[in-house]
This record gives structure tokens, C-alpha cells and sequence, in this order.
């Protein structure tokens, strides 16, 4: 993968606070923010990933009540 930049972030995981990342890009030039990947480009635990996707529909659905 390609190293980060100002339009490319990598995060190993996800944290709410990261709608503020996507915010900035949108306001910006773009960008990609991939979830998952360490700094140095490399895929990450993926049951981890997946566990916190889960998590993640689970928080907007009770949002959205």
C-alpha cells in the first residue's frame, strides 16, 4: 500500500472520533481512510476489524431509535 499523506490515513482501528478525519477530507481534497491498517501499510487483525464493524452498526442502530 501506499505510504500515508495528506489524502491517505491509516488507522488500525476504529474510533468515533475519526468522523472528524472524513469531515476533513470531504472539506478538502479528498481522501481515503483505510480502517484496519497499521502505519506501516500493513493489514491488520481482521476478527478485530470485524468485531468493531459489528459494534459500529450496533451504535447506529440504537441512534437511530
Amino acid at each position: 500500500m501506499n505510504n500515508e499523506n495528506q489524502n491517505i490515513e491509516y488507522k488500525e482501528s476504529w474510533r468515533d472520533e475519526y468522523v472528524k478525519w472524513l469531515c476533513g477530507f470531504a472539506n478538502a481534497q479528498g481522501g481515503k481512510l483505510y480502517i484496519g491498517v497499521n502505519d506501516k501499510g500493513e493489514v491488520c487483525d481482521i476478527y478485530r476489524c470485524e468485531r468493531q464493524r459489528r459494534g459500529m452498526r450496533y451504535r447506529k442502530r440504537s441512534q437511530t431509535v
